[in-house]
């Protein structure tokens, strides 16, 4: 039997002077775990000092948080932007882009390495450990708003999930296919369909798993690009399995009747990655060794 939704009161705390939302918790903690992770690999290594790690963090923000919204604005919604350009600043309406905040995170990498004489990839190959818990607050946070939620399953399957926020959705398939009254649950005036709760999905893949293979990988020396290209290779089949059951964005056509923008946006991920991790090998350079 399919649960409905919990309706989570969308502040998670409220001080009287301000209101902290879940989804502005998730980022803070995303970035606190991101820095106390990089704190420890970098005494680990020897090769990052606090005030690196420090920086290290705040380039990367401002890259996750400024790649994440322009990227959703362009990927996702360009027409919108095109009719409103000040649409690309109605952040509290919500829309990030892992894709392009990741695209935001490789161009603030790169400045970083610039300023402190690192090779990109030396950077990019340190952090990437650091990087799925933030995937995974970021999916915990989709989830308490009840966002980005799952496809449609006729499965008796016991972790689905009635979304109140997706009655729209729910309403037009019922009119399209009467059929789909048959596992159509009643919530007052409303019918509701049972969905995967797809956020749950992607924060267990990209996050823990992801999170776990990378910790494991890096731990030892790695030659330079190998941790990097496990991300990508990582994150990339990840997202590729889980848009199966993933609602298709509004208003896109799939490609081929079955490929989603998620899945399109993760090919080249994959690609590169393997091709990166075939450089990694060949050349065999190392950034450190265990004993810095």
């Amino acid at each position: 039997m399919a649960m409905i939704h919990p309706q989570f009161d969308p502040v998670a705390l409220d001080l009287g002077f301000v209101e902290l939302h879940w989804y502005g918790l998730m980022y803070l903690l995303a970035f606190l775990f991101a820095y106390l992770l990089a704190t420890y690999r970098g005494k680990k290594r020897g090769d990052f000092t606090g005030e690196m790690i420090s920086d290290l963090i705040f380039f990367g923000a401002m890259g996750v948080i400024l790649g994440g919204r322009i990227g959703y604005v362009i990927l996702y919604n360009f027409g919108e932007f095109l009719s409103n350009p000040a649409y690309l600043f109605r952040v509290w309406e919500g829309g990030m882009s892992f894709h392009g905040g990741f695209i935001g995170v490789l161009i603030a990498m790169y400045f970083f390495g610039r300023k402190y004489k690192k090779h990109p990839f030396t950077v990019l190959d340190f952090i990437a450990p650091c990087v799925p818990t933030g995937l995974l607050f970021g999916r915990l946070g989709n989830f308490i708003n009840g966002e980005l939620w799952g496809r449609v399953s006729h499965g008796d399957w016991p972790q689905l999930m009635y979304f109140p926020q997706a009655v729209a959705a729910d309403h037009e398939l019922i009119n399209t296919n009467p059929d789909f009254m048959n596992i159509a649950t009643q919530l007052g005036e409303y019918y509701l369909l049972p969905r995967h709760p797809s956020q749950l999905y992607q924060a267990f893949s990209e996050g823990v798993l992801l999170f776990i293979l990378l910790w494991w990988f890096s731990a030892k020396p790695r030659p330079r690009y190998a941790v990097s290209a496990l991300f990508l290779l990582g994150y990339g089949c990840s997202r590729f399995i889980t848009e199966f059951f993933r609602q298709p964005d509004v208003g896109y056509e799939l490609i081929f009747g079955w490929m989603s923008k998620g899945q399109l946006y993760s090919l080249p991920m994959i690609i590169f990655g393997v091709l990166l991790m075939i450089s990694a090998y060949k050349n065999n350079n190392h950034d450190w060794q265990k004993n810095q």
